[in-house]
């Protein structure tokens, strides 16, 4: 992608805004470039004494008039071009964010939060202040040079040759200090993304850091980012540092030699003294594209170095798509099928399963056990697409996953993680996150089978109560329920707790499991969980460990067969007595 390919559809859409605010700019220079005209004529008709007090009161109000217009022509393209550069921002913004929620949980897995927020403020800014005073600054250089030497040389040529001498040297410098400024400000986004990743990090493990009593490293590893963020920006500082003066030295040489040559001849009658005096407030006009030469090259570097950044995420393809969907399918009714699926995350990985087939008939309900990392979490993902399967593992209503829409199959499959996230919203809003039009009435009626109504009706708003970020002002085990009484609402054809009631004890997993599975009778159902007393009425069991299915059947039928299931039932039935006895005693 080249560099401005990402923001020329939004240049296309405001080009009416541009051309207005360009016309008015221009009409701005043009009453400017008037004014030294008008002052030129005065003072050569004062020494001529051609002028009456009369005209000059006629000049005076001429030249208010031009103030005021260049006044009110200077609002309108402020508005005109600075408020489109704002909207450009927003539209890209959007945009990026847009792009953001399409992409795979594979590039979040290798992406950091500091450097995609870095995108999303610093650069972005950077590209507004292009397409806003950078666009005005561009125009202003052109058409006020072109201008302002028409009217120089009109005055005096061999004097404008002479003012101009030192330019060549202002063109090598910003060219050669246009690139030192491109790559300082890249190393300067970077630093700025490292820092704003590892601050962010630091406020979300702010419970972690202080249980761990690391305070004083958490701030030790700020002050390095932060400390790398000034020595960046300094970097760049002493750029600009020496480039911005020196643009004024190569300006004041210009001045001096108009003062001197421009002086003799005035004095010699070469040129009237309201002909030297217009040829120096040309300069002066000059002097602007000259300072604004560098800003321009200063803010093109910037924004362009920026663009780049937004382009590298722009060319990313998002892994899961539609490209084979069937628009035809939509809906849903929850029978799964899978067939020898064999997967791994990447060639240099672990393989994850080998010849995994099962089948889940639509209503049953399926719980999957097993140890820690045999891949129950990795099936689930699959099944709702959050990785991509191999093809022709995966059928849902014998239609081949790839070929459901992704908007179908995230809406009739719903999941609910181990990582429970809430939103710094009201408890009410967390639920109805899914099911936006939902009555307060299905709220609470979600919440009691989860088992979490008679809580949130002890807090002191009940459900307008805010969870704060994250959902910190709930327990584990609150969290957990809320999460299903937001699954519960949006009532999916396929429901998937993925050890969702881990943080809750054994008598509320099993009341809130028994609830669950009578309110969506005739609906799927998938379970994975720890406990074995919890899911023992699942219609099916499977037992996964070293990437294989290694045991199926019902809670009775894997008992009588003395396996994995069985050791594993044996062991929590004896914990559970031992914690009984503890609690007695």
């Amino acid at each position: 992608m080249r560099t401005f390919d990402a923001i020329l559809p939004y240049l296309k859409k405001s080009y009416a805004q541009i051309g207005g605010g360009i016309a008015m700019l221009i009409l701005v220079d043009v009453v400017q470039l008037a004014m030294p005209k008008v002052m030129q004529f005065a003072i050569d008709s004062i020494q001529n004494r051609t002028i009456d007090e009369r005209g000059l009161v006629w000049v005076g109000l001429l030249i208010c008039a031009l103030a005021i217009a260049v006044m009110v022509l200077r609002f309108f393209w402020r508005i005109l071009i600075i408020g489109n550069s704002h909207r450009i921002e927003k539209s890209l913004r959007q945009d990026f964010y847009n792009h953001l929620l399409k992409l795979s949980q594979n590039y979040f897995n290798h992406s950091k939060t500091g450097d995609l927020m870095a995108y999303a403020t610093n650069d972005l800014n950077a590209v507004r202040m292009l397409f806003g005073m950078g666009l005005i600054a561009a125009m202003d250089i052109v058409f006020m040079t072109i201008a302002s030497f028409s009217f120089m040389i009109s005055i005096d040529f061999r004097l404008t040759l002479l003012a101009i001498i030192p330019m060549p040297i202002l063109s090598i410098t910003i060219a050669y200090f246009g690139k030192k400024m491109h790559k300082r400000f890249a190393l300067v986004q970077a630093s700025f993304a490292s820092m704003s990743g590892k601050i962010q990090e630091s406020i979300s493990g702010i419970r972690i850091v202080k249980a761990f009593n690391q305070e004083q490293a958490e701030l030790k590893k700020v002050d390095e980012v932060s400390l790398d963020f000034v020595n960046q920006n300094i970097s760049m500082a002493k750029i600009a540092g020496f480039f911005h003066p020196f643009q004024g030295f190569v300006i004041a040489c210009s001045m001096i030699i108009t003062l001197y040559f421009g002086g003799r001849s005035a004095i010699r009658g070469d040129i009237t003294i309201g002909g030297f005096i217009a040829f120096f407030q040309y300069l002066g006009m000059l002097v602007w594209p000259m300072i604004a030469i560098g800003w321009i090259v200063d803010m093109y570097q910037r924004g362009t170095a920026s663009l780049n950044r937004l382009n590298e995420i722009f060319t990313i393809k998002p892994e899961i798509d539609d490209s084979q969907a069937n628009p035809e399918i939509t809906g849903l009714s929850g029978k799964i099928t899978v067939k020898d699926l064999r997967f791994r995350y990447a060639d240099d990985l672990p393989i994850i399963f080998k010849d995994i087939s099962l089948n889940v008939e639509a209503g049953e309900t399926l719980a999957i056990v097993g140890p820690t990392g045999c891949g129950k979490t990795s099936l689930i993902e699959l099944l709702v697409r959050i990785y991509n399967p191999p093809p022709n593992s995966i059928y849902i209503d014998d239609h081949e996953l790839y070929r459901i829409p992704l908007e179908v199959l995230r809406r009739d499959l719903v999941l609910v993680p181990q990582d429970i996230f809430l939103f710094s919203d009201t408890i009410a809003n967390n639920i109805r996150l899914g099911n936006p039009i939902a009555s307060l009435e299905e709220v609470y009626e979600a919440a009691r089978i989860a088992s979490v109504y008679e809580e949130i009706m002890d807090f002191d708003h009940q459900f307008e109560t805010i969870v704060g970020e994250r959902g910190i002002t709930l327990s584990g085990g609150q969290k957990q329920r809320v999460a299903i009484s937001r699954a519960l609402l949006t009532d999916p054809q396929v429901l998937i707790l993925d050890d969702a009631l881990s943080a809750v004890d054994t008598k509320t997993e099993r009341q809130i499991l028994e609830r669950l599975i009578e309110a969506r009778r005739g609906k799927t159902t998938i379970i994975i969980a720890h406990r074995i007393s919890s899911i023992q009425h699942s219609d099916k069991i499977i037992v996964l460990t070293d990437a294989v299915i290694k045991e199926r059947g019902n809670h009775s039928s894997l008992l009588r067969a003395g396996g994995i299931y069985h050791d594993l039932f044996e062991k929590q039935r004896i914990r559970a007595k031992l914690e009984d006895e503890e609690v007695e005693s």
